[in-house]
């Protein structure tokens, strides 16, 4: 027979234990979960608690049934509703937050993370917002559950941080992490409802970019280039590099500025993130804003005619050299 002190201190036990999970916010395109999410399914298990997973959207029961497979994720929320279609930056953000919110009332999380991409860096701030909490963005490594490291000034500094919020509301830099492996079977249930404004903004159409080259994001080899070729017709040359290597395409921010590209191309601060094991940069100076984005490239190749380049103080190889004749020497002695 246990005493009635013993029978409260246990619940109090299995309580906090309920409540120490963390809750990330599943980013997709109404078909398959973005790469990113992996990437912030593996950093939220570093916080030490069970992981639950909000999946959002028209079509969130098809993306839901991935998400219970993935190694590590113990529930899958779903919050199926045309309103939350068109899962893209911008729009659906102000949707999306109400959802978490309903989340976090019914199950206390402790800590609310996203990948840090342009959904997640529009959805954590706005949930942040409304829990009345600060916030850390970007973060490249778990200590603890309160402690974190994070980069700043374009990735030129890394500072290590402690939160004593409540709730912890963070984005993982989804190239600091693994991406997590299938193997899991989380419960799947539906998501506390909640209104959801759509009087804000409205959703009149997309415009895709289509290309059978790899995913700039998920590549392990990426070839971009920069404002030294002078003209869009000039990306030719990158392009035909790439087909040879098997590569994905970006472009530097000059690049991208100047109309030589389309900026879903744009690798940097303000474009993507990428850690390729193979990053060929091809007429890019590099610009504090295009290191940033990737400077976690396993092996950095740099071609510039200017010795003085930055891009060649991270480069593990560089050539000096006229890319409008190294380039094409390069791609026809890949053709051999």
């Amino acid at each position: 027979m246990l005493s009635a002190r013993t029978v409260l201190s246990r619940t109090a036990r299995l309580s906090n234990a309920r409540l120490n999970s963390t809750l990330v916010v599943a980013e997709h395109d109404e078909a398959k979960l973005a790469p990113i999410t992996l990437n912030a399914i593996t950093a939220a298990g570093k916080l030490g608690n069970e992981v639950s997973v909000l999946v959002t959207g028209a079509n969130a029961s098809k993306v839901a049934e991935q998400v219970a497979k993935v190694n590590g994720v113990k529930r899958v929320l779903v919050a199926e509703d045309e309103k939350l279609k068109n899962n893209l930056p911008g729009e659906n953000e102000e949707r999306v937050a109400p959802v978490v919110v309903a989340s976090h009332k019914q199950f206390n999380f402790t800590a609310i993370t996203a990948g840090s991409s342009a959904f997640g860096r529009g959805v954590i701030p706005r949930v942040a917002a409304k829990l009345d909490v600060s916030s850390i963005s970007d973060v490249t490594q778990v200590h603890s559950a309160d402690s974190f490291t994070r980069t700043m000034y374009a990735g030129n500094a890394v500072k290590k941080v402690k939160s004593s919020a409540p709730i912890k509301l963070l984005t993982f830099r989804g190239t600091a992490f693994e991406p997590a492996k299938e193997g899991g079977s989380g419960a799947v249930e539906k998501a506390p409802s909640t209104d959801i404004a759509t009087d804000a903004s409205e959703f009149l159409g997309q415009e895709l970019s289509k290309s059978e080259r790899p995913d700039l994001a998920t590549a392990k080899v990426v070839v971009s280039g920069g404002r030294g070729l002078k003209s869009g017709d000039n990306f030719k040359l990158i392009y035909d590099l790439a087909d040879k290597l098997g590569a994905g395409v970006g472009a530097s921010r000059a690049a991208v500025d100047a109309g030589y590209v389309p900026n879903d191309m744009q690798v940097g601060q303000t474009g993507k993130i990428v850690a390729p094991e193979l990053y060929i940069a091809i007429g890019i100076s590099g610009a504090i804003q295009h290191l940033a984005g990737m400077k976690d490239s396993k092996t950095i190749v740099a071609i510039n005619k200017d010795a003085d380049a930055p891009i060649f103080q991270v480069a593990d190889i560089g050539l000096k050299a006229d890319l409008f004749k190294a380039v094409p020497e390069l791609t026809a002695a890949l053709s051999k």
